[in-house]
C-alpha cells in the first residue's frame, strides 16, 4: 500500500462525544451539516458559516439511524428519518415525528430491531437497513434491507442481515453498492433505475483485517470512500475494487462520511474509548462527491 494516497487527521473539528455518531448530511442551501447520535437519540446541526460554536442539539424520542431531504420540502422545516419502527417525517422546530410506514407488521420484530444506514436512490425511493436494537445485545442475523417507493409501498430486498450499512449508486445509475458490515464486504448489484429492481449480486470488495466496514460515499470519479470501524481509517476504493487511498484518524471507530465540497467529513462512535471517540472530523481530499437525491413523497404525506 506504499503507492497509495494518504492523509492523516490529527484532531477533530468538534467533539460532541457521540455514543454512535452517524449519517452526516450536508445541506447546500444553508451550508449546514447535520448528523445523528443513534445511541443518545440526538440530531446535531452545525452552521458551517459560523463554525463549531454553532452546534445545536435536538433530543429525540427514538433512535434515528439516517436522514434524507424530501423533494419540495424545506429541509430546515421537515426531513425524512429512519427511526425505531419505520420511516418518519421529523419537524425540526420541535422534534415532532409522524410515522409514514412501519418496517414490520410483527410487534416482536418492531421491538427487537431499529433502523441503521440508508439512502435515497436516483428515482427518489428510500432504501434502508434494519438491525437489532442495542438492548438485544450482540447483533443477530435478523435485519432487513427495505426499499420504500414514493407511494410508501414497502419492498423487502434482503433478509437475514446482521449489520446492514452503506448504500449508494454509481454515477451511471446502473449499479447499486451495499456494505454488509459483518461480512466485511461491499456487495454490487445490477440496478434498474426505472423499477428499483436489483439483480446479479456479487462481491465488489472485501476487507482484509479485523475492522468492520461501515458507511461510505461516492466521489465524482466513481471511487468509494469507505469508513472502517475499529481501525480508525477511511479507504478510497477505485471502480475496480482496489484501495488507492487511506485517511488515518486519531480515533478507532469512524462510522460514516459525507462530502462538503472537496472536504470529507466523518462521524465516529465512543466505542474506542480514546480522547476523540465520538468526534466529528474533516479533511480536504481534493475531490467532491456525487449529489444526494431527495425522497419523492406522494402528495401530502409530509404534513404533520
Amino acid at each position: 500500500m506504499s503507492s497509495i494516497q494518504t492523509w492523516t487527521v490529527t484532531e477533530p473539528y468538534i467533539n460532541p462525544h457521540c455514543g454512535l455518531g452517524e449519517a452526516p448530511f450536508y445541506e447546500p442551501s444553508t451550508n449546514t451539516l447535520r448528523f445523528v447520535d443513534i445511541k443518545k437519540k440526538r440530531l446535531h446541526t452545525i452552521d458551517l458559516n459560523v463554525g463549531p460554536s454553532s452546534l445545536t442539539t435536538m433530543q429525540l424520542d427514538i433512535p434515528v439511524g439516517v436522514t434524507a431531504d424530501i423533494e419540495g420540502i424545506d429541509c430546515t422545516d421537515r426531513i425524512l428519518v429512519g427511526g425505531k419502527s419505520g420511516i418518519y417525517v421529523l419537524r425540526r422546530s420541535d422534534g415532532e415525528m409522524k410515522l409514514l410506514k412501519r418496517f414490520y407488521d410483527s410487534e416482536e420484530k418492531d421491538e427487537r430491531l431499529r433502523s441503521n444506514d440508508g439512502a435515497v436512490d436516483p428515482k427518489g425511493r428510500f432504501w434502508i437497513g434494519t438491525m437489532n436494537d442495542f438492548w438485544v445485545g450482540e447483533p443477530q442475523s435478523e435485519g432487513t434491507m427495505f426499499r420504500f417507493d414514493n407511494d410508501l409501498t414497502r419492498h423487502t430486498i434482503r433478509e437475514g442481515l446482521t449489520i446492514p450499512n452503506g448504500i449508494g449508486w454509481s454515477a451511471d445509475q446502473k449499479t447499486m453498492y451495499f456494505t454488509h458490515t459483518t461480512e466485511q464486504t461491499i456487495w454490487a448489484y445490477d440496478y434498474d433505475v426505472s423499477t428499483g429492481d436489483v439483480t446479479n449480486k456479487r462481491a465488489f470488495w472485501k476487507l482484509d483485517g479485523d475492522g468492520e466496514p461501515d458507511g461510505f460515499k461516492f466521489d465524482s470519479e466513481g471511487n468509494i470512500w469507505q469508513c472502517v470501524f475499529g481501525e480508525g481509517r477511511v479507504l478510497k476504493i477505485n471502480p475496480q475494487g482496489q484501495v488507492v487511498g487511506e485517511i488515518k484518524y486519531p480515533t478507532k471507530c469512524v462510522t460514516c462520511p459525507v462530502f462538503v465540497g472537496t472536504e470529507l467529513w466523518v462521524t465516529s462512535a465512543s466505542d474506542g474509548g480514546d480522547e476523540y471517540a465520538g468526534a466529528l472530523f474533516k479533511v480536504d481530499v481534493g475531490i467532491g462527491g456525487l449529489k444526494d437525491f431527495k425522497f419523492k413523497l406522494a402528495g401530502g404525506s409530509a404534513e404533520l
